[in-house]
C-alpha cells in the first residue's frame, strides 16, 4: 500500500514538473527602459501588451518588466501624458531587453485656432482666445449653440433665460462693457457676421442654429484679438466653425437624443389648507364665506412633464475630389407649460473643392431652418402663485367653464385670472424662418504662393410670423370680448470682405512676417410689419397708420493687421481697422480702432529649452480699442416726428386727423469706445499634463451710449439717447487643465477655470444733476417703481433701497427703516446702492474619465457674491394679498411667516438676497461598442445625460441664476433626463 502511494505521488510530482518545465518553455519576459526625446528617463509610463491584460509602469529611472509573456510576436504598447503613443514589436523568445523612446505630443500647442481674418498656431497667439471642440461640448438636450460652451470658458459667463424652450441663453464676456448698447458679442459663423437683429417669434436668433452641424466654439476676449472687427466687438468675439466634409468614401452619421424634462423646483406658496387656517383666523365673515372647499396645487395643473426628441443625420465624404458635408436635423421639444412646444428643421450643405493644384480653395456653406412655435402663455405662472388653492380649477359659467373671480357679472378686473384658462384659452402660434450662407475664396498666386487673396461673400435672412388668438368668451379678454394680433418682421443682411494675406519666413534673419489688409461692406435691412388687431366679433380695434417701417443701416470698413515672430520667440502684433456706419451723422460717422500686443514666448530661451517640468511659457501684453453702435437706433440722429393713435386725433369738420409730435435726437451721435489692456500668462508642464492660462485685464468704456434724463425743454422729451459717462471693469481669469491619468485603458481629465469680475459706471452725467443716476429696472406690484439705477461708483443695475430695521428675533420690522441721513425723517434721501445682480466670481468645473468604452462626464458652474431682488415674495407674501381689499381671496408666498408684513415694502433690502450658487449642469454615461463587427464599418455608441442635475444655494425662491436679477415670473428651468444614440457607417 506505501509502494502504491510512493509510486503515485512520484508520478504526480513528475508530472507537475513536466507542466512547469513547459510553461517555462511558453513564455518569456520584456524589460527595457523608456526614456524621452533627449535619452532622459520616464518615470511613470505605462507599459502594456496589446490585446492582453499584462501591463506594468515605468520605476524612476525609466525601467520596466514584464514576464510570463507569451512567447511569439508581441506588441508592446507605451504611453506617457505629454507624449505620442508608440507601439513597439517584439519577438519574444525567453528573456528579452528593449529601449523605447517616446517624442513630444505638441498637439496642444501646434494646434491650429480660428482667428479674425485667419488661423494661428496656437503657440504663436497674441492675444486673449480660448477655444472649446466639439469633443468638449455639453452633452444632453442641447436647444441652442450657446448652451453647448457653458462654464467651459473663462471669463465667458452664459445664462439660460428661462427654461421655455428655444429661448437661449444671455452671453457674457467679461462683463460686458456697455449700459444701453448692446452687452452681446459679435457671432461669426463660418465667416458670416450675425447682425443681431430680432426675429419674430424666435425668442432667440441663435434658436434657429442647429448645434449639431457646429464643430469649434473660438472666443477671442482682448482688444488684441478682438480689434480687427472693430465695430460690435467691445463686447468680445464668438467665432463658430461648423463641420466639413473630408476626402475619402462617405461616411454617414445618424444621431437621435430623447429626453424627459420635469419641473426641478416650484414656489414655495401655502397650500389649500393653510389657506384656510389663515383665512379663519384672520378674515371677517365674509371672508371666510370665500373660501372653497377644494385643494389645487395651480402650479401642478400648468406644468407638464416634457417629452423631446433631436434627430440629426448627415453624409460627409468627398465626389471626384471635392469634399462635401451634408446634414439635416429635426427638434421637437415641448415646454414645461402645458402646450407649450417648440420643433426647428434644418439643413446644411458644405463643399470645399481645392482647383488649380490646390491653389485655389474654394468654401461654400449654406445653411436653412424653419422653426414653429406654440408659445404657451408665460402670465400663467404668475398667476399660479397667487390664485386661490382652495378653488377648483373647472366651474359652469360663461367664461369657458375655468372659475374666475367673478364682480357682478364679470371677471373681477382686480383678480389674477385662472392659471390654466390663461394657457388654454390663449392660441399664440408662431414661425420662424431663416437661410445664411456665404462663399469663400482662398487663391494663392501662382507666381507669388505667399500671398492669399480671399473673397467672402454672404447672406443672412430671417423672416418671423405669428397670430394670437383669444376667444370671445375668455376671462382674460372680457373688456375687448376676445383679440386677435398679428405679427411679421423681415430681416435681410448681406455682406462682402476681400483681403490680401502675406505670411512669409526670412530664416537668414530669423523672422516671419503675417501681414493681412481688407475692405468689407455689410448691409443690415429690417422691415416691420403693422397689422390692425381685432376683437374677438372681429370688430377693429386699432389700425395702424402704416402698413410698415423699414429700417436699414450701413457699415464699410477697412482693416489691416501686421504679426511679425522673431528667432520664434518674440511675436509683435497690431491692428488698425476703421469703421462708417449709417447710424451716426458724417461728421461722427468713422470710428477708429487699433491695437498692439507683444508676446514673449519664454520656452524657447535657453533657460527653460530643456526643461523637463515647463514645457511651455509665454507672455502676453496687449492694448487695443473697440466700438459699439448696437442697441440704437438707425436714425436717432435724425429728427423725426411721430404719429398720434386713433384714439388720439383731432376732428376738423367731420374728419378725424392723427398728429405728429417731434421725438428727442441727438445730432452729434457718436462710436461708444472701449480701451482694453491684457496682461497673459499661457503655460504647460510636462508634456501637457498639465496647462492653462492667467489674465489680468482692464476696460474703459468712453462716450457710453445711454438713455439719460434731461431738463424740461432741452429737447423734445425728458429722455435722450446719447453718448455720456464712462464705466470700467476690471478682471482676472484663470484657466487649468490636468491630464490627470493617461493609460491604454483609463484617461480622466478635469478643467477648472474661474473669473473675478467687477464693472463700475465712473461718470454718468450729460447737465449738473447731483444724483446722477438712470433707471435700469422696475419690479412688478408697483407701477412706475423703480428699484435699478445706473449710478456713478456704483456697478450698473445696483439695487437702490431701504435699509431694513429688524426686531431682538431678527424679523422685519414692518415699515420701519434706517434712518441712513440722520435727518430724524425717513424719504428717499434715506436710499442707498445695495449690491447688484452681477457675480463677483463665477467659476466652471468639467471633468471627463475614460476607462475603457465607457466614458463618465460632468460639468458644474458657480456664482458667488450675485443677488437677487425676490419680487415673488415682496408682492405676493402679505397678509392683504391673502385676505384682498378688492373682495378675494389669493394665495401667498411661504415667506409671509417670515415677515407677517402687512401691506408690501417693496423697496426694503430684505428683499435682496444672496444667490450664489452652485449647480450641476450636467451629467452623462456613455459607452462606445466601437464597430459592431470586425468586417463592418458600422459603429455604435450610446448615452444618457441629466441636465439641471441639482443646485447648492441659500436662495429660497424658484432659481438663482437671473441675469436680470428680478426673480418673477420666471419659467422654470427644467430638469432634463436624455437618452442618446449615435450611429455611423
Amino acid at each position: 500500500m506505501n509502494l502504491f502511494y510512493l509510486i503515485r505521488n512520484g508520478f504526480l510530482t513528475l508530472l507537475i514538473c513536466s507542466f512547469a518545465v513547459m510553461a517555462n518553455a511558453q513564455t518569456g519576459s520584456i524589460s527595457g527602459t523608456v526614456i524621452d526625446e533627449t535619452n532622459q528617463p520616464l518615470p511613470g509610463a505605462s507599459v502594456a501588451i496589446k490585446g492582453a491584460a499584462k501591463g506594468t509602469s515605468t520605476g524612476p529611472n525609466g525601467q520596466f518588466r514584464l514576464s510570463g509573456v507569451p512567447q511569439g510576436q508581441q506588441v508592446l504598447v507605451v504611453s506617457f501624458i505629454g507624449y505620442q503613443q508608440k507601439e513597439v514589436a517584439v519577438d519574444v523568445n525567453g528573456a528579452v531587453t528593449t529601449s523605447v523612446k517616446l517624442a513630444p505630443n505638441a498637439q496642444n500647442l501646434n494646434e491650429v485656432v480660428v482667428i479674425g481674418y485667419g488661423t494661428q498656431q496656437k503657440k504663436d497667439l497674441t492675444g486673449s482666445v480660448a477655444t472649446v471642440n466639439s469633443k468638449d461640448f455639453q452633452k444632453g438636450t442641447i436647444t441652442t449653440p450657446e448652451q453647448l460652451i457653458a462654464g467651459k470658458v473663462a471669463g465667458v459667463n452664459v445664462l439660460s433665460n428661462s427654461g421655455q424652450p428655444g429661448v437661449g441663453s444671455t452671453i457674457r464676456i467679461r462683463g460686458g462693457a456697455s449700459l444701453n448698447a448692446s452687452n452681446d458679442p459679435l457671432i461669426v459663423i463660418d465667416g458670416v457676421p450675425f447682425s443681431g437683429n430680432t426675429i419674430d417669434n424666435a425668442p432667440n436668433p441663435l434658436s434657429l442654429i442647429n448645434p449639431n452641424d457646429i464643430e469649434t466654439f473660438t472666443v477671442l476676449k482682448d482688444a488684441n484679438a478682438t480689434a480687427i472687427y472693430g465695430s460690435r466687438a467691445s463686447n468680445g468675439v464668438v467665432l463658430i466653425t461648423t463641420k466639413k466634409g473630408k476626402a475619402g468614401a462617405p461616411v454617414i452619421n445618424f444621431s437621435t437624443n430623447n429626453g424627459i424634462a420635469t419641473v426641478a423646483k416650484k414656489v414655495d406658496v401655502l397650500s389649500a389648507d393653510q389657506i384656510r387656517e389663515f383665512v379663519n383666523a384672520n378674515g371677517n365673515a365674509t371672508q371666510k364665506a370665500l373660501l372653497g372647499t377644494a385643494n389645487t396645487d395651480w402650479q401642478d395643473e400648468i406644468y407638464q412633464n416634457a417629452f423631446s426628441t433631436d434627430n440629426n443625420l448627415s453624409v460627409a465624404g468627398s465626389f471626384k475630389g471635392v469634399p462635401y458635408r451634408v446634414s439635416g436635423g429635426y427638434l421637437d421639444q415641448q415646454g414645461l407649460l402645458i402646450t407649450d412646444k417648440f420643433n426647428r428643421a434644418t439643413a446644411a450643405i458644405n463643399l470645399s473643392p481645392k482647383l488649380f493644384t490646390d491653389h485655389l480653395k474654394i468654401d461654400l456653406n449654406v445653411k436653412g431652418s424653419l422653426t414653429g412655435n406654440h408659445y404657451a402663455n408665460s402670465g400663467a405662472i404668475g398667476s399660479a402663485i397667487q390664485f386661490d388653492p382652495t378653488q377648483p380649477v373647472y366651474a359652469n359659467n360663461a367664461f369657458g367653464g375655468y372659475y374666475e373671480w367673478i364682480q357682478g357679472s364679470v371677471p373681477n378686473p382686480n383678480a389674477p385670472r385662472n392659471p390654466v384658462a390663461l394657457i388654454r384659452q390663449q392660441d399664440n402660434n408662431g414661425n420662424a424662418e431663416r437661410s445664411f450662407g456665404n462663399l469663400k475664396l482662398d487663391y494663392s498666386l501662382h507666381f507669388l504662393p505667399e500671398l492669399h487673396a480671399n473673397l467672402n461673400v454672404g447672406y443672412d435672412v430671417s423672416k418671423g410670423y405669428g397670430s394670437i388668438r383669444v376667444p370671445i368668451y375668455a376671462a382674460q379678454s372680457a373688456a375687448t370680448s376676445g383679440s386677435i394680433t398679428n405679427s411679421k418682421n423681415l430681416n435681410h443682411d448681406k455682406f462682402a470682405e476681400f483681403y490680401l494675406n502675406y505670411v512669409k519666413t526670412v530664416e537668414s534673419i530669423k523672422s516671419k512676417f503675417d501681414v493681412t489688409a481688407g475692405y468689407g461692406y455689410y448691409d443690415n435691412a429690417r422691415t416691420l410689419f403693422y397689422f390692425p388687431t381685432y376683437k374677438g366679433t372681429g370688430e377693429v380695434l386699432t389700425t395702424p397708420s402704416f402698413p410698415d417701417d423699414v429700417y436699414r443701416n450701413k457699415l464699410l470698413s477697412y482693416y489691416g493687421r501686421l504679426i511679425y515672430t522673431f528667432n520664434d520667440k518674440y511675436i509683435l502684433s497690431g491692428t488698425m481697422r476703421a469703421d462708417g456706419s449709417s447710424k451716426f451723422a458724417e461728421n461722427n460717422r468713422w470710428g477708429y480702432f487699433p491695437s498692439a500686443a507683444f508676446t514673449w514666448r519664454v520656452i524657447g530661451e535657453d533657460f527653460l529649452k530643456n526643461s523637463k517640468a515647463i514645457s511651455d511659457l509665454k507672455l502676453r501684453l496687449s492694448y487695443g480699442q473697440t466700438g459699439n453702435k448696437d442697441g440704437i437706433k438707425d436714425y436717432d440722429y435724425l429728427s423725426k416726428y411721430y404719429s398720434s393713435s386713433n384714439t388720439g386725433q383731432y376732428q376738423v369738420g367731420n374728419t378725424f386727423y392723427n398728429y405728429y409730435s417731434p421725438a428727442a435726437y441727438d445730432p452729434d451721435l457718436k462710436w461708444e469706445t472701449t480701451t482694453t489692456y491684457n496682461a497673459g500668462i499661457d503655460y504647460e508642464f510636462m508634456r501637457g499634463r498639465i496647462f492653462g492660462a492667467v489674465d489680468v485685464y482692464y476696460k474703459k468704456t468712453e462716450d457710453l451710449l445711454s438713455t439719460v434724463n434731461i431738463p424740461v425743454g432741452t429737447n423734445f422729451s425728458n429722455l435722450l439717447t446719447t453718448n455720456v459717462g464712462n464705466m470700467d471693469v476690471r478682471g482676472i481669469e484663470a484657466s487649468i487643465n490636468f491630464n490627470a491619468i493617461n493609460t491604454e485603458n483609463l484617461h480622466w481629465n478635469i478643467g477648472i477655470n474661474g473669473t473675478y469680475n467687477k464693472r463700475k459706471v465712473t461718470n454718468l452725467t450729460l447737465y449738473p444733476d447731483p444724483g446722477g443716476k438712470v433707471s435700469a429696472g422696475d419690479i412688478t406690484g408697483a407701477t412706475g417703481t423703480t428699484l435699478k439705477y445706473n449710478s456713478v461708483n456704483e456697478i450698473p443695475g445696483s439695487f437702490y433701497v431701504y435699509k431694513q430695521v429688524y426686531d431682538a428675533s431678527g424679523k422685519p420690522l414692518e415699515n420701519v427703516y434706517a434712518d441712513l441721513n440722520g435727518d430724524g425723517v425717513i424719504n428717499t434721501s434715506d436710499q442707498y446702492f445695495y449690491k447688484s445682480p452681477d457675480p463677483k466670481f463665477f467659476f466652471g468645473f468639467n471633468t471627463s474619465l475614460d476607462y475603457k468604452k465607457w466614458t463618465l462626464s460632468a460639468v458644474l458652474r458657480s456664482n458667488i457674491d450675485n443677488y437677487v431682488y425676490d419680487n415673488v415674495s415682496s408682492n405676493f407674501g402679505i397678509r392683504s394679498n391673502v385676505l384682498s381689499p378688492s373682495g378675494l381671496i389669493n394665495n401667498a408666498d411661504a415667506d409671509i411667516y417670515n415677515t407677517n408684513f402687512q401691506s408690501n415694502e417693496f423697496l426694503s433690502d430684505y428683499y435682496v438676497k444672496n444667490a450664489s450658487f452652485l449647480k450641476m449642469d450636467n451629467l452623462g454615461l456613455a459607452y462606445n461598442f466601437g464597430k459592431l463587427s470586425p468586417n463592418s464599418p458600422a459603429t455604435l455608441r450610446i448615452s444618457a445625460n441629466c441636465q439641471n442635475v441639482f443646485t447648492i444655494t441659500n436662495y429660497k425662491g424658484l432659481d438663482p441664476e437671473l441675469s436680470s436679477g428680478i426673480d418673477y415670473n420666471l419659467y422654470p428651468r427644467p430638469r432634463t433626463y436624455t437618452l442618446g444614440v449615435n450611429v455611423g457607417f
